[in-house]
């Protein structure tokens, strides 16, 4: 039977590879587009709504993509310390709490960050503290169930 799978696969022309892989590709580049575009969208509403100061669409673009960039190497980290902090946890809303709290801490750890390396952006530290909590709160309102604690 897997005989027959790569039968397929080199039966396939080379037109029919290329347009597959130049398929996958672009819904790959067209996700990424649209998370990106996400953050672009949403960071710059939440930096209007509180008056955060960027010189250019451009700083506002890399500090996006920077803070996508370490935020999902941060990620890894705190999901980490957060799975080993609730494991003796009991009830739904201590382990909500501590979700929201590790989520606001690593988002304002990556804010902080990215803030300080741009000199093209000015966030003060409550336009931080108040992003990073409304990203921590869209975090777990969106996120999987795979990560909630059952009881």
């Amino acid at each position: 039977m897997p005989e027959h799978k790569n039968n397929l696969f080199r039966d396939m022309n080379i037109r029919e590879k290329t347009a597959t892989i130049v398929g996958i590709g672009s819904l790959i580049i067209l996700v990424l587009s649209f998370v990106i575009g996400l953050y672009f969208f949403g960071l710059a509403g939440i930096f209007e709504l509180l008056g955060v100061q960027y010189n250019s669409i451009w700083s506002l673009a890399i500090f996006v993509i920077s803070f996508l960039i370490l935020g999902i190497i941060v990620e890894i980290f705190f999901k980490v310390i957060y799975k080993l902090s609730v494991r003796n946890i009991t009830g739904r809303i201590k382990v909500f709490f501590v979700r929201i709290s590790v989520a606001a801490l690593s988002n304002w750890l990556v804010l902080f960050t990215v803030d300080e390396f741009m000199k093209s952006m000015i966030l003060s530290i409550r336009s931080e503290i108040i992003i990073a909590l409304l990203l921590a709160i869209l975090e777990v309102v969106f996120d999987d169930d795979k990560y909630k604690r059952k009881e």
